[in-house]
């Protein structure tokens, strides 16, 4: 009993070590097991972390552009056009001759007739040297006198041989001498009475004083050389014209004869018929347009030259028309081109066929169609298939975009500054 007793204590006593290595063991497993745990979980966190950064930041390389639909031309028969009213005939007058102005005797907004004076100029100089020339005429003229009786005596004294012969060629080339004299005075007075007649300025043709810039004591000085040389601008305003740009496109529709009239801010609801009479015959390379004049009868002088006109042309225009903003083009070497978001929100950048210029805006012949999406203040970075996320922005000028036109689809369009949806997009 007492060997059997000793056995299963030291068995017992072998255990409980052992017992104590395997708590140990397994205590050290699981810290293993947690620590990998959390390592699979930091891990997996950092790469969430990384794919939403990798995200964003592919998220942010795309471009926001903002976009609005080509807006649809009035539907209308006639060709409007922009153009500035001019003066039939318009030109500044001059002196020709130099001097002190005596008096003016038209002012601005005067209507004269050709041949009506216009003002005095007081010559001194000129004055002087008219009486100094005609007093060199009358000695010339005495001098050509004594000399034609001298030859005729000298031509009947050589028949008694009472002169020899080369007295007489003396005489009678003296005599041809002074009357080449009196001919080169008569000349000179006749100068200078024609200096003298310019000291009076006449209208050279009928029509309206539009400026005047010389005033009594001032010094005229003779042609147009020097500042402010120009003494009146005389304009004559009927007929008035009007010179228009007309596009290539409709170049083979306009000619001498077709009708026209003019409509003015300053005239509401009021036609002024008109009527092309010539055009230029050739396009303009810079424009690509044909220069065309269209004169207007002015007998009341409603039409004042300088004033902006609509001009419409009766060329029976039809079809659709758009037009679009200048910010909206892209001034490229290859030529103007409009960037188009299409539905995968995608850029390209189309050519147009430009019409008419209003200025902010302009008309597109060839190239878009009213339910296209262009991009507002494309940057120069935008090339062609570019990914972009659109912003429908409202139409601020002419009608609105056609029902039919769709929105790009707005999976990536950035919220707009009131905190709603883009407008027109779908939910």
């Amino acid at each position: 009993m007492t060997t059997e007793g000793n056995t299963r204590s030291a068995q017992e006593g072998s255990y409980q070590p052992a017992q104590k290595k395997s708590r140990l063991f397994l205590f050290l497993v699981g810290v293993v097991v947690v620590l990998v745990i959390i390592g699979i979980f930091t891990m997996l966190q950092h790469r969430e972390q990384y794919n939403a950064l990798a995200k964003e930041t592919e998220k942010l390389a795309v471009p926001n552009v903002a976009v609005i639909h080509p807006t649809v031309e009035p539907a209308q028969e006639d060709l409007v056009l922009p153009s500035t009213l001019q003066a039939y005939t318009e030109s500044p007058i001059y002196a020709r001759t130099t001097g002190y102005l005596k008096k003016w005797y038209h002012d601005i907004g005067s209507h004269v007739h050709q041949g009506e004076l216009l003002a005095d100029i007081e010559t001194p100089e000129v004055d002087q040297q008219l009486s100094q020339a005609r007093a060199d005429l009358g000695t010339t003229q005495a001098n050509e006198n004594l000399s034609r009786i001298t030859a005729s005596r000298y031509e009947e004294l050589i028949k008694t041989d009472g002169v020899s012969k080369q007295e007489v060629d003396n005489a009678v080339g003296d005599y041809a001498a002074r009357r080449a004299a009196v001919a080169s005075a008569q000349a000179n007075v006749r100068r200078l009475e024609e200096l003298e007649s310019f000291k009076h300025v006449y209208a050279p043709f009928s029509g309206v004083v539009t400026r005047r810039n010389v005033d009594i004591g001032n010094l005229i000085n003779a042609g147009n050389g020097g500042a402010a040389q120009e003494l009146f601008f005389l304009a004559a305003t009927d007929p008035i014209r009007a010179y228009i740009s007309v596009p290539e496109l409709y170049a083979p529709v306009v000619h001498p004869g077709v009708g026209a009239y003019l409509e003015l801010t300053l005239y509401p609801g009021q036609k002024f018929q008109a009527k092309v009479v010539r055009t230029a015959d050739a396009i303009d390379l810079a424009s690509r347009t044909l220069n065309t004049e269209v004169d207007i009868p002015n007998k009341d002088s409603q039409l004042l030259p300088g004033g902006y006109a609509q001009v419409h042309l009766l060329v029976g225009v039809k079809g659709t028309r758009l037009q679009v903003p200048v910010n909206a083009l892209l001034f490229r070497a290859e030529g103007l081109r409009a960037v188009v978001v299409d539905a995968n929100h995608k850029v390209h950048l189309q050519q147009l066929v430009i019409g008419r210029d209003y200025g902010t805006a302009l008309e597109v012949l060839q190239g878009l169609s009213p339910q296209d999406w262009i991009v507002l203040n494309p940057p120069d970075s935008l090339d062609e298939g570019m990914q972009v996320n659109v912003k429908q922005m409202p139409q601020t000028t002419g009608p609105a975009a056609p029902a039919g036109g769709t929105a790009p689809p707005p999976g990536n369009v950035p919220p707009n500054t009131n905190g709603g949806s883009p407008q027109g997009s779908k939910k």
